[in-house]
């Protein structure tokens, strides 16, 4: 789950399903009781149709979790207001060591936890640069760039264009928030 809108559906098929939910966020489902397996079977099919996966293993729980607090940081915060570094942020809210959880999500995704961050960093600056509300020296401010200059240098890095560019094409190539 990448948005309150995904918590919404899900929360709208546990309750039809009948599960009593005690926690829901981004990412993460709590419920009282235990599912069983036939249950789990259906709620994975109700899931599935909705474009959600229902992740069991311990691994993938991790990695799911350390994808669903960047993005809740990221697209949901103020990185500017941001009193922890994402190390520490990932490794208390995970209760793992930063740098198990650091191998851990290279191996599974191919990328470092740094560049996901960076990732969506820059889908937050479309998203931004497309509402047209604040100038590009106040992007960078509010997700936590040392400077313009860096902000620029790593949308060109990652987007092959400056963000005057992206603006002026207007916002071709958004990557939905679920498929990073």
């Amino acid at each position: 789950m990448v948005c309150p809108r995904c918590i919404k559906v899900v929360t709208n098929i546990l309750t039809e399903q009948q599960l009593d939910i005690l926690d829901i966020q981004l990412g993460k489902v709590t419920v009282k009781g235990i599912v069983t397996e036939p249950q789990q079977e259906k709620l994975s099919g109700l899931l599935q149709q909705e474009g959600f996966v229902l992740i069991d293993d311990r691994k993938q729980q991790l990695i799911a979790g350390i994808k669903s607090i960047i993005v809740q940081a990221v697209h949901h915060s103020e990185l500017d207001e941001m009193r922890e570094n994402f190390s520490t942020l990932l490794a208390g809210k995970l209760q793992k060591d930063y740098h198990y959880l650091s191998n851990l999500f290279s191996e599974t995704e191919g990328t470092t936890i740094e560049q996901y961050i960076i990732q969506q960093k820059i889908e937050r600056v479309k998203e931004l640069l497309v509402y047209n509300e604040l100038s590009l020296s106040e992007i960078s401010y509010k997700l936590g760039y040392s400077s313009v200059a860096h902000l620029s240098a790593q949308f060109k890095k990652v987007t092959g264009l400056t963000p005057s560019q992206f603006k002026q094409l207007k916002a071709p190539g958004r990557i939905p928030l679920d498929k990073i």
